[in-house]
């Protein structure tokens, strides 16, 4: 038996279909952004090809011939397919959301108002995405995240949803120092300790509380707000908290060291700037700021 030819211009179909949808070589060559030119081109290598003429030339354009409208039959359908997929793939990814967070506050705060969120937007793909130091790598992968501090960042669009005031804690042996010696006589005795490298809240709670800087190098460094916390009640040194450790202090593993706060700290919701603002994530924001 002869063997069969083997069709090699699988591509030039999707060509053939535009042409015959537009009834125009000017008005497909538009859509897929060609030349009239290669369009016709195009089309005289497939009627070549496949021993068949297609189309037709009117003063209006161009009809599909008998041969064409067969060969239209045989490829609507799987194109109709195959752009279907493609929508709904689309769909999908454009009502998926990933969101940075700390596990700290999304245990402490985010996990259990989550339900209300699903419940309410059940086409919504929600992924929560761990979160320790919010670097340029760790961001890169987020559509938004939900970062602590004071909100000057300038590579991202910034919104305030839940203010904070920070206050120093630490454990027993810390508040008995406090008891004993003051506030100013104790907090030189004590690491402090920080969420990162150029991080300046415990500056700014000192300057609030108008005691003087601290000239102690022993600085620990502590970017996980879980093993700061852990930290504190271990005795490592103090740390500055807020009210999502209201466990801890009524169960008295930490305690309250002064009643001054730093104002100007929370949490903040944040986009980075590289990525576009969409429908699904102002929905997440929007739910995230009635919260509050």
């Amino acid at each position: 038996m002869a063997m069969r030819t083997r069709f090699r211009h699988h591509d030039l179909l999707r060509l053939f279909v535009e042409i015959a949808r537009h009834s125009s070589f000017s008005d497909a060559a538009g859509a897929l952004n060609m030349t009239k030119g290669a369009i016709s081109y195009q089309i005289k290598t497939l009627e070549t090809d496949l021993g068949l003429s297609l189309f037709r030339r009117t003063t209006r354009g161009v009809v599909l011939t008998g041969e064409g409208l067969k060969l239209l039959a045989v490829c609507r359908i799987p194109y109709h397919e195959i752009e279907d997929g493609v929508q709904k793939t689309k769909d999908v990814v454009s009502r998926s959301l990933t969101v940075g967070v700390s596990t700290y506050f999304a245990a402490r705060w985010l996990s259990p108002r989550l339900m209300s969120f699903m419940q309410s937007h059940q086409d919504v793909q929600l992924r929560i995405q761990p979160m320790v130091q919010f670097s340029e790598f760790e961001m890169q992968d987020v559509d938004l995240a939900i970062r602590w501090g004071d909100g000057s960042w300038n590579d991202c669009d910034v919104t305030s949803f839940l203010p904070l005031r920070s206050f120093p804690v630490g454990n027993r042996d810390a508040a008995d120092q406090v008891a004993s010696f003051g506030i100013e006589g104790a907090i030189s005795r004590f690491t402090l300790l920080r969420d990162c490298d150029d991080s300046n809240a415990w500056s700014e709670w000192l300057e609030v509380s108008e005691l003087p800087q601290q000239s102690r190098r022993d600085v620990l460094i502590i970017p996980d707000p879980n093993v700061r916390v852990q930290a504190v009640i271990d005795g490592q040194g103090i740390a500055l908290m807020d009210d999502l450790v209201t466990g801890e202090l009524n169960s008295e593993s930490l305690v309250r060291l002064s009643r001054i706060e730093l104002p100007n700290y929370g949490y903040f919701l944040v986009r980075p700037h590289r990525i576009a603002a969409t429908e699904t994530a102002r929905v997440f924001s929007d739910w995230l700021l009635s919260q509050v």
